[in-house]
C-alpha cells in the first residue's frame, strides 16, 4: 500500500523517527476516510513519491505537526526547490510553516523573490488540535511560534477527548475548594497524610523502601518545594543529594558520562532505556529548566508540571535518583507557577503506583522507540558498549499526550477518592477513638495504635494483636473496639 505525508517522508529519507499514531495510505477511495489508525486518500490528493517538499505540505495539511521528522527531512530539500515553491505561492500557510522551520533547521535562508508577506499571521501549531504555549512572532514568514517549549526543545500535546475533558474539570480547584471546607485541624491531618503517602509511594514505585530518615527527608524537601521560584543545575544537584543515599553516586553536576535503564537480564538484553549522551543531555536541561521557569499565563500548570516530570526522567540528568526526583518535579512546579497554595499537596504517586502498569506503558511509548536507536554490545568485564544511530530530533521533538493524560487523570482519582477517603478515615478515628477513651483509661499511644489496626481490619481485632497488647491494654477494650467500630460504621450507614 502506497503512503503518504509523515510515514512516506520517514520511509523515504530512512531517518529517525517513531511512527505517528496515524499513518496516511494511498486508497481507492474519492475523499479522506479514517479507518481505525490509518488516513485513507484519494491518489488525486497525494505528491509524487519524490517530492519531499510536497508532502511536507501534504503532512502539515492532514496530519498537524511533527517536529520529530520535520527537522530531519526539511534541512534535505535544496533550498532552489523550497525557493521556486515560496515564490510560486507566497500566500499559501503550508509553505511558509515550511520554510519558517527549513530556515531553523538547516540554519541558511531562502533567497525568495516576494520580499513582504502581508497576509495574516499563521499559528505553528493548530491550537484546536494541539495545547499551545504563548505566541513568538516570525515577521519574515508571517508564523507565530506558539509550540510548548522552544524549536530546539518542543513538546506534543494533542488535545484528546480525555485531555480536554480532564481539563474542563479545573480538577486544581476542586482541590482547594475540597481543603477549604474541611475543619483546619482534619486538613492538616489530611496533609499530613498526603506527605508520607507520596514520600513512600514514589519509593514504591521503584520497589524501594526509604528509612525513617530518608522518609522524613524527602516529606521535608516536598514542603519546601514552595520556597523554591526556579530550577537551575545547583538545585536540582542538592535535591538529588538528598534523594540518594549511596554517597558514592551523589551528583556535583549533571552527568557526565552514558547511563542506561535495565531490568536486570544480562548484557543487552536487559536495556530498556538509553537516554541522550550527555552532551545532549545537559542542551536539553537547559530546556527544560527555561520552559519550567517561564510562566506562560494560557498553559494549564498541571501540563506544564506534567511534561517537565516527563521530559525530567527521559533525560535521566544524574546518574541516579531520576524517578523520585522527577515526581518531585510534579509538585515543585505546581507550586512554584502558584497552582498551589501554601502547604498544599497532591500525593498523584498513590495513584501511579496503584495503575503501574499504566505508569510504565505511558513511559515506555517514548523510552522504547528510542532505545532501538541505540547498537548495544557487551565488553564483557567493561559492561556495554552503547552507540546511538539516530537522530537528537528524537530527544528533543517527543508527544507528552499520553503521560499528560496519565498524570492529569492520577491528579483527578487522588482528589476525588483517595483525599476524600482519607478524610472518611480520619472521622471515623475520631469517633471510634472518642467512644473508646471516654470508657476506658488507655495509653494515647497504645490507643491510636488499636483503633488504626482496627479500622484498617475493617472492625477486627486479631489474636496476635490482642496477645500483643494483652500487658497493656484491659481485655475488654478489645470487644469495645470492634463494637464501637461496628457502630460508627451503622450510624454512617443511616446518615
Amino acid at each position: 500500500m502506497r503512503k503518504a505525508g509523515y510515514v512516506h517522508l520517514i520511509d523515504q529519507c530512512s531517518i529517525s523517527a517513531v511512527k505517528p499514531g496515524i499513518s496516511v495510505e494511498v486508497a481507492t477511495v474519492t475523499r479522506k476516510e479514517v479507518l481505525g489508525n490509518t488516513l485513507l486518500v484519494p491518489p488525486t490528493m497525494v505528491p509524487a513519491p519524490e517530492d519531499l517538499l510536497g508532502h511536507v505540505a501534504f503532512a502539515l495539511k492532514h496530519e498537524g505537526m511533527n517536529l520529530q521528522v520535520l527537522a530531519q527531512v526539511l534541512p534535505l530539500i535544496p533550498e532552489i526547490d523550497i525557493r521556486c515553491a515560496i515564490d510560486s505561492s507566497p500566500n499559501s500557510q503550508y509553505l511558509r510553516k515550511a520554510c519558517f522551520l527549513w530556515e531553523h533547521f538547516s540554519g541558511r535562508s531562502i533567497q525568495r523573490a516576494v520580499q513582504n508577506i502581508r497576509q495574516s499571521y499563521v499559528p505553528l501549531f493548530d491550537s484546536s488540535q494541539y495545547v499551545t504555549g504563548p505566541g513568538i512572532k516570525n515577521s519574515r514568514w508571517r508564523v507565530t511560534f506558539n509550540g510548548l517549549g522552544s524549536l530546539d526543545y518542543c513538546v506534543t500535546v494533542r488535545r484528546t477527548k480525555p485531555i480536554e475533558s480532564l481539563l474542563n474539570q479545573d480538577v486544581l480547584q476542586r482541590n482547594e475548594l475540597f481543603f477549604k471546607s474541611l475543619p483546619q485541624t482534619v486538613a492538616d491531618r489530611t496533609l499530613a497524610w498526603a506527605y508520607w503517602t507520596e514520600t513512600w509511594d514514589s519509593w514504591a514505585i521503584e520497589n524501594e523502601s526509604p528509612s525513617e530518615g530518608r522518609a522524613v527527608r524527602f516529606v521535608n524537601l516536598l514542603k519546601k518545594a514552595r520556597y523554591r521560584d526556579r530550577l537551575d543545575e545547583s538545585y536540582l544537584v542538592a535535591i538529588q543529594n538528598d534523594l540518594v543515599s549511596n554517597a558514592l553516586v551523589r551528583a556535583t553536576a549533571f552527568r557526565t558520562e552514558q547511563n542506561y535503564l535495565s531490568n536486570g537480564l544480562p548484557g543487552s538484553l536487559g536495556v530498556t532505556y538509553v537516554p541522550p549522551d550527555p552532551t545532549l543531555a545537559r542542551q536539553l536541561m537547559d530546556e527544560l529548566m527555561a520552559m519550567a521557569n517561564a510562566s506562560p499565563s494560557n498553559v494549564d500548570p498541571l501540563v506544564l508540571a506534567s511534561i517537565v516530570s516527563l521530559g525530567f526522567v527521559f533525560i535521566h540528568p544524574f546518574m541516579d535518583g531520576n524517578g523520585r526526583l522527577s515526581r518531585f518535579l510534579f509538585h515543585q512546579v505546581l507550586r512554584s507557577h502558584g497552582a498551589l497554595d501554601d502547604s498544599v499537596l497532591i500525593p498523584v504517586s498513590i495513584v501511579l503506583r496503584r495503575g503501574e502498569s499504566e505508569y510504565l506503558e505511558a513511559l515506555r511509548a517514548f523510552s522504547e522507540p528510542v532505545t532501538r536507536y541505540w547498537r548495544i554490545r557487551s565488553r564483557d568485564e567493561k559492561g556495554l558498549a552503547l552507540t546511538f544511530e539516530g537522530h537528537p530530533a528524537l530527544y528533543r521533538y517527543w508527544d507528552a499526550t499520553k503521560g499528560v493524560e496519565l498524570m492529569l487523570n492520577a491528579t483527578k482519582l487522588v482528589i476525588d477518592q483517595d483525599l476524600k477517603r482519607e478524610v472518611v478515615f480520619l472521622k471515623r478515628y475520631d469517633e471510634i477513638y472518642r467512644r473508646i477513651d471516654q470508657e476506658f483509661d488507655v495509653v494515647n499511644m497504645d490507643l491510636t495504635r488499636l483503633v488504626r489496626f482496627c479500622l484498617e481490619q475493617n472492625g477486627q481485632i486479631s489474636g496476635d494483636r490482642r496477645r500483643q497488647f494483652e500487658h497493656k491494654v484491659p481485655q475488654e477494650v478489645f470487644d469495645a473496639l470492634e463494637q464501637a467500630y461496628h457502630a460508627v460504621m451503622s450510624n454512617r450507614a443511616e446518615g
